[in-house]
Protein backbone atom coordinates (compact mmCIF):
# COMPACT_ATOMS: atom_id res chain seq x y z
CA UNK A 1 0.00 0.00 0.00
CA UNK A 2 3.04 2.45 -1.00
CA UNK A 3 -0.15 4.87 -1.98
CA UNK A 4 -2.84 4.73 0.74
CA UNK A 5 -3.67 8.45 0.50
CA UNK A 6 -2.31 9.14 -2.14
CA UNK A 7 -3.76 11.16 -5.28
CA UNK A 8 -2.36 9.57 -8.85
CA UNK A 9 -4.11 11.59 -12.29
CA UNK A 10 -2.91 9.46 -14.86
CA UNK A 11 -3.50 10.23 -19.09
CA UNK A 12 -4.13 7.90 -21.59
CA UNK A 13 -5.87 5.22 -18.90
CA UNK A 14 -8.38 3.79 -21.15
CA UNK A 15 -5.67 1.00 -22.44
CA UNK A 16 -2.25 -0.32 -22.42
CA UNK A 17 0.09 1.43 -19.87
CA UNK A 18 -2.20 4.02 -18.82
CA UNK A 19 -4.67 1.21 -17.97
CA UNK A 20 -2.18 -1.32 -16.40
CA UNK A 21 -0.72 2.28 -14.52
CA UNK A 22 -4.40 3.17 -13.14
CA UNK A 23 -4.69 -0.37 -12.02
CA UNK A 24 -1.76 -0.91 -10.63
CA UNK A 25 -1.73 2.14 -8.48
CA UNK A 26 -5.57 1.61 -7.20
CA UNK A 27 -4.33 -1.86 -6.21
CA UNK A 28 -1.56 -0.52 -3.70
CA UNK A 29 -3.81 2.11 -2.14
CA UNK A 30 -3.84 5.65 -4.67
CA UNK A 31 -7.35 6.94 -5.37
CA UNK A 32 -6.37 6.88 -8.94
CA UNK A 33 -7.94 10.15 -11.27
CA UNK A 34 -7.81 8.31 -14.81
CA UNK A 35 -8.04 10.63 -17.83
CA UNK A 36 -8.57 9.59 -21.28
CA UNK A 37 -10.60 10.47 -24.80
CA UNK A 38 -12.51 7.26 -24.69
CA UNK A 39 -15.19 7.02 -22.39
CA UNK A 40 -15.77 3.78 -23.10
CA UNK A 41 -12.54 2.29 -22.29
CA UNK A 42 -12.43 4.42 -19.18
CA UNK A 43 -15.47 3.11 -17.70
CA UNK A 44 -13.67 -0.52 -18.66
CA UNK A 45 -10.82 0.38 -16.61
CA UNK A 46 -12.83 1.68 -13.82
CA UNK A 47 -15.02 -1.79 -13.51
CA UNK A 48 -11.35 -3.34 -13.71
CA UNK A 49 -9.54 -2.03 -10.68
CA UNK A 50 -9.22 -3.13 -7.20
CA UNK A 51 -9.30 -0.06 -5.08
CA UNK A 52 -10.21 3.51 -6.17
CA UNK A 53 -10.53 4.55 -9.64
CA UNK A 54 -12.65 7.64 -10.72
CA UNK A 55 -13.07 8.86 -14.41
CA UNK A 56 -12.70 12.50 -16.54
CA UNK A 57 -13.26 12.46 -20.47
CA UNK A 58 -10.54 14.92 -21.78
CA UNK A 59 -8.91 15.23 -25.10
CA UNK A 60 -5.28 16.32 -23.37
CA UNK A 61 -4.15 18.15 -27.16
CA UNK A 62 -5.78 20.91 -26.16
CA UNK A 63 -3.78 22.99 -22.84
CA UNK A 64 -7.53 24.18 -21.85
CA UNK A 65 -8.44 20.80 -20.99
CA UNK A 66 -5.26 19.88 -19.36
CA UNK A 67 -5.86 22.06 -16.71
CA UNK A 68 -9.75 21.37 -16.33
CA UNK A 69 -8.51 17.80 -15.83
CA UNK A 70 -5.83 18.76 -12.74
CA UNK A 71 -8.38 21.68 -11.29
CA UNK A 72 -11.44 18.65 -11.14
CA UNK A 73 -8.78 16.29 -9.92
CA UNK A 74 -7.91 18.50 -7.10
CA UNK A 75 -11.70 19.56 -6.33
CA UNK A 76 -12.68 16.30 -6.45
CA UNK A 77 -9.50 14.48 -4.45
CA UNK A 78 -8.34 17.68 -2.40
CA UNK A 79 -5.44 16.97 -3.63
CA UNK A 80 -2.66 15.66 -6.27
CA UNK A 81 0.60 14.05 -5.53
CA UNK A 82 1.45 11.98 -8.75
CA UNK A 83 0.99 13.39 -12.15
CA UNK A 84 1.52 10.09 -14.66
CA UNK A 85 1.96 11.57 -18.09
CA UNK A 86 1.11 8.29 -20.11
CA UNK A 87 -1.39 9.25 -23.46
CA UNK A 88 0.30 8.58 -26.49
CA UNK A 89 0.11 7.38 -30.22
CA UNK A 90 2.77 6.20 -32.28
CA UNK A 91 2.58 5.47 -36.36
CA UNK A 92 5.74 4.44 -39.15
CA UNK A 93 5.24 6.71 -42.58
CA UNK A 94 8.03 8.19 -45.16
CA UNK A 95 9.02 11.58 -43.90
CA UNK A 96 7.71 13.04 -47.08
CA UNK A 97 4.68 11.51 -46.79
CA UNK A 98 3.85 13.07 -43.35
CA UNK A 99 0.76 15.23 -43.47
CA UNK A 100 0.64 18.24 -41.69
CA UNK A 101 -2.29 17.34 -39.71
CA UNK A 102 -0.70 13.68 -38.73
CA UNK A 103 2.49 16.09 -37.49
CA UNK A 104 0.58 18.36 -35.70
CA UNK A 105 -1.86 15.19 -33.71
CA UNK A 106 1.29 13.46 -33.17
CA UNK A 107 3.04 16.29 -31.26
CA UNK A 108 -0.63 17.81 -29.68
CA UNK A 109 -0.78 13.98 -27.99
CA UNK A 110 2.68 13.41 -26.81
CA UNK A 111 4.23 16.79 -26.13
CA UNK A 112 1.59 19.16 -26.02
CA UNK A 113 -0.39 17.44 -23.65
CA UNK A 114 2.58 16.22 -20.88
CA UNK A 115 3.62 20.21 -21.20
CA UNK A 116 0.79 21.51 -20.00
CA UNK A 117 -0.02 18.74 -17.79
CA UNK A 118 2.60 19.62 -15.89
CA UNK A 119 1.90 23.49 -15.89
CA UNK A 120 -1.09 22.59 -14.34
CA UNK A 121 0.22 20.08 -12.06
CA UNK A 122 2.87 21.43 -10.52
CA UNK A 123 1.66 24.05 -8.14
CA UNK A 124 -0.32 21.51 -6.59
CA UNK A 125 2.43 18.91 -6.35
CA UNK A 126 4.27 21.33 -4.49
CA UNK A 127 2.22 20.88 -1.92
CA UNK A 128 2.55 17.48 -1.76
CA UNK A 129 6.33 16.93 -2.37
CA UNK A 130 4.71 14.89 -5.36
CA UNK A 131 6.03 13.59 -8.66
CA UNK A 132 6.00 13.67 -12.27
CA UNK A 133 6.46 10.42 -14.43
CA UNK A 134 6.13 10.58 -17.86
CA UNK A 135 6.11 7.86 -20.38
CA UNK A 136 8.95 8.42 -23.09
CA UNK A 137 10.63 5.79 -25.36
CA UNK A 138 13.63 3.88 -26.43
CA UNK A 139 12.87 5.92 -29.68
CA UNK A 140 13.42 9.42 -27.79
CA UNK A 141 16.91 7.64 -27.28
CA UNK A 142 17.93 6.44 -30.50
CA UNK A 143 17.56 7.66 -34.40
CA UNK A 144 14.70 5.43 -35.79
CA UNK A 145 13.55 5.23 -39.64
CA UNK A 146 10.20 5.70 -41.01
CA UNK A 147 9.34 7.16 -38.03
CA UNK A 148 11.11 10.47 -37.63
CA UNK A 149 7.85 12.51 -35.67
CA UNK A 150 7.13 10.00 -33.24
CA UNK A 151 11.16 9.81 -32.35
CA UNK A 152 11.09 13.62 -32.40
CA UNK A 153 8.33 13.91 -30.26
CA UNK A 154 9.47 11.08 -27.09
CA UNK A 155 13.14 13.06 -27.72
CA UNK A 156 11.10 16.52 -26.47
CA UNK A 157 9.37 14.45 -23.82
CA UNK A 158 13.16 13.47 -22.31
CA UNK A 159 14.19 16.66 -22.56
CA UNK A 160 11.05 17.81 -21.02
CA UNK A 161 11.71 15.58 -17.90
CA UNK A 162 15.14 16.70 -17.65
CA UNK A 163 14.53 20.76 -17.34
CA UNK A 164 11.57 20.24 -15.28
CA UNK A 165 14.23 18.30 -13.54
CA UNK A 166 16.39 21.30 -13.45
CA UNK A 167 14.01 23.89 -12.83
CA UNK A 168 12.82 22.20 -9.54
CA UNK A 169 15.87 20.28 -8.36
CA UNK A 170 16.05 22.39 -4.70
CA UNK A 171 11.99 21.60 -4.36
CA UNK A 172 10.64 18.14 -2.84
CA UNK A 173 9.10 18.02 -6.49
CA UNK A 174 10.97 14.89 -8.35
CA UNK A 175 10.10 14.25 -12.24
CA UNK A 176 11.18 11.14 -14.10
CA UNK A 177 10.65 9.38 -17.54
CA UNK A 178 10.26 5.33 -18.70
CA UNK A 179 11.83 4.81 -22.31
CA UNK A 180 10.03 1.80 -22.76
CA UNK A 181 11.33 -0.39 -26.13
CA UNK A 182 8.16 -2.32 -28.18
CA UNK A 183 5.52 -3.12 -25.55
CA UNK A 184 2.44 -5.82 -26.48
CA UNK A 185 -0.36 -2.99 -25.71
CA UNK A 186 -2.79 -2.27 -28.39
CA UNK A 187 -1.09 0.92 -29.87
CA UNK A 188 1.91 -1.66 -31.57
CA UNK A 189 -0.92 -4.43 -31.91
CA UNK A 190 -2.11 -1.65 -34.88
CA UNK A 191 1.54 -0.36 -35.61
CA UNK A 192 1.17 -0.25 -39.23
CA UNK A 193 4.72 -0.10 -41.49
CA UNK A 194 4.54 1.27 -45.19
CA UNK A 195 5.22 -1.67 -47.70
CA UNK A 196 7.91 -0.30 -49.52
CA UNK A 197 10.29 0.13 -46.31
CA UNK A 198 13.71 -1.35 -45.67
CA UNK A 199 13.47 -3.87 -43.11
CA UNK A 200 17.38 -4.05 -42.49
CA UNK A 201 17.26 -0.29 -41.28
CA UNK A 202 14.15 -1.16 -38.71
CA UNK A 203 16.28 -4.14 -37.20
CA UNK A 204 18.27 -2.30 -35.22
CA UNK A 205 15.74 -1.43 -33.07
CA UNK A 206 13.53 -4.38 -32.97
CA UNK A 207 16.07 -6.11 -30.23
CA UNK A 208 16.71 -9.33 -29.32
CA UNK A 209 14.17 -10.38 -27.02
CA UNK A 210 10.16 -10.76 -26.59
CA UNK A 211 8.08 -7.62 -26.80
CA UNK A 212 7.90 -6.36 -22.62
CA UNK A 213 3.83 -6.24 -21.27
CA UNK A 214 1.84 -2.98 -19.81
CA UNK A 215 2.77 -4.40 -16.34
CA UNK A 216 6.41 -4.53 -16.74
CA UNK A 217 6.25 -0.36 -17.25
CA UNK A 218 3.10 -0.20 -14.59
CA UNK A 219 6.11 -1.84 -12.31
CA UNK A 220 8.93 0.70 -13.11
CA UNK A 221 6.38 3.71 -12.78
CA UNK A 222 4.77 2.47 -9.17
CA UNK A 223 8.73 2.06 -8.20
CA UNK A 224 9.30 5.73 -9.54
CA UNK A 225 5.86 7.22 -8.07
CA UNK A 226 6.34 5.96 -4.86
CA UNK A 227 8.76 7.03 -1.62
CA UNK A 228 11.02 4.31 -2.16
CA UNK A 229 12.54 6.28 -5.68
CA UNK A 230 12.64 9.29 -3.10
CA UNK A 231 16.52 9.55 -4.90
CA UNK A 232 15.64 9.33 -8.07
CA UNK A 233 14.84 12.83 -10.00
CA UNK A 234 15.54 13.29 -13.60
CA UNK A 235 16.85 10.49 -14.43
CA UNK A 236 15.34 8.18 -17.89
CA UNK A 237 14.61 4.73 -16.83
CA UNK A 238 14.71 2.12 -19.51
CA UNK A 239 12.52 -0.47 -20.02
CA UNK A 240 13.28 -2.35 -22.96
CA UNK A 241 14.87 -5.55 -23.01
CA UNK A 242 18.31 -4.24 -23.48
CA UNK A 243 17.09 -2.36 -27.12
CA UNK A 244 19.32 0.81 -26.32
CA UNK A 245 21.82 -0.98 -24.35
CA UNK A 246 24.89 -0.99 -27.24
Amino acid sequence: MRFEGKVALITGAGSGIGRATTLRLASEGATVFAVDIDEGRLKETEDLATGTVTYHVADVTKPEACAIAVETCVAEHGRLDVLGNVAGIARAEHVTDVTVEQYRRMMGVNVDAYFFLAQAAIPHLLETSGNIVNIASNAGLMGQAYTVVYCMSKGAVVQLTKALAMEYVKTPLRVNAIAPGGTNTTLVQTFQVPADVDFELMARYTGFRAMGDAEDIASMFAYLASDEAKSVHGAIMSVDNGITAG
